[in-house]
């Protein structure tokens, strides 16, 4: 250790390498020490501190948040009088070592969520028809769940309706290493859409080969780490999409969403039919929109009906064969939109309005299942690495 002229000891390089250890890349979460983005340390007599980090890419969205953190890591080491941090780029070699080592060693165009030994729960959010509400049930899960510590990641699945980043409030940009993708992430949960690749609001026109591939990549090319549930959001109906998720991802399990009413309820019963022709398992039935409470009295109005939910969930029950039960209702609730259209989840910003408790209990249900399986002795089979 150094010492200045006026007798003052200069941190040691191992001290600042322990403090970079507890700096995480924003996009891959993983330490900077780890990834090989730490290019050098030096510290002079005087206890400042210059720091040299490599970046994945040249244009990284999340250059300003790592000078931040090293800056914060490093200044809070004893001995420390100032923090500079110097950005580079990482050669095509170090993307290609970094890529590699962030697989594991698995192949290329593999879907982790698929293997026999993964330790994620895939749940595909489907629906009959549009306008019930699925993206908003979605979003607010998938929140739910990672402010109760899970690991949670959302595929905007629905491609020619994406919606998810708005809804989630993720206005970041994936950045891509090699062959890989890192997703930007908002309110804990990592997300990736279609309208994260296309300019403005501009629409995808693409048949169905086209759609597969776009999911083949969310699924396989996304670096999604250790997830313990991932959603997808379905478009509605039993299009394409929904036949690639049985192929890429048949362990997914089947969560329908309808409305009370009894034409979206028959709708919805069918797209979760598609169970039996695909082997999947449906997890269950969530009635959004099941009632407006009064302003002023606080009974209960059923705009759209009432039974929608419990029909859908005994029509499944008889055609799978299976209990398939009905998870929970939604009330109508003005703030449920309104935090859609600002990105902000109802069950964040008001978790004991009526919408948010009930999408708080539905997510306690789903998250629980994970919970179960995670503590399950797996022998020593990892979560997924890639």
């Amino acid at each position: 250790m150094a010492t200045d002229t006026y007798g003052t000891a200069a941190p040691g390089e191992d001290a600042i390498r322990v403090a970079l250890a507890t700096v995480n890349d924003p996009e891959i979460q993983r330490p900077i020490t780890d990834l090989g983005m730490v290019k050098s340390v030096e510290i002079a007599a005087d206890g400042s501190v210059a720091v040299a980090v490599y970046l994945t890419v040249s244009g990284c969205p999340m250059r300003e948040t790592i000078i931040s953190r090293v800056t914060e890591a490093v200044s809070r080491v004893e001995g420390v009088t100032g923090v500079s941090v110097e950005l580079d780029v990482m050669s095509d070699e170090q993307r290609r070592e970094l890529a590699a080592s962030l697989r594991g060693g698995q192949a290329e165009r593999e879907v982790p969520f698929a293997k026999p030994g993964s330790l994620t729960r895939v749940y595909a959010v489907a629906s009959g028809k549009g306008g019930v509400g699925k993206s908003s049930v979605t979003v607010n899960l998938a929140a739910a769940m990672a402010a109760d510590g899970l690991k949670v990641g959302v595929v905007d699945a629905d491609i020619y309706g994406h919606s998810v980043p708005r809804m989630l409030g993720a206005d970041g940009k994936p950045t891509q290493v090699e062959n890989m993708i890192m997703p930007p992430s908002a309110n804990g949960v990592k997300v990736i859409s279609i309208g994260m690749f296309t300019p403005g609001n501009a629409p995808v026109v693409w048949r169905g080969p086209m759609l597969h591939r776009a999911l083949q990549q969310f699924l396989a090319d996304v670096y999604w780490g250790d997830l313990d549930v991932l959603l997808l959001d379905l478009p509605p109906g039993t299009g394409d999409i929904a036949i690639s998720v049985a192929q890429l991802v048949p362990n997914a399990e089947i969560l329908v969403v309808t409305t009370p009413q009894q034409a979206a309820a028959e709708v919805a019963e069918r797209a979760g039919s598609i169970a039996v022709q695909t082997h999947q398992k449906i997890v269950g039935v969530v009635e959004n929109m099941s009632g407006l409470p009064c302003p002023h009295c606080d009974e209960m109005v059923d705009v759209f009906g009432t039974g929608g939910g419990q029909l859908v969930a005994d029509g499944l029950t008889r055609t799978t064969g299976t209990n398939v039960p009905v998870l929970g209702s939604i009330p109508i609730d003005v703030r449920l939109r309104e935090g859609g259209d600002e990105g902000k989840p109802v069950v964040l910003t008001d978790p004991e309005s009526p919408a948010g408790s009930a999408l708080r209990a539905i997510a306690g249900k789903l998250g629980g299942r994970q919970r179960g399986l995670s503590g399950m002795s797996l022998g020593i089979t990892p979560r997924n690495k890639f």
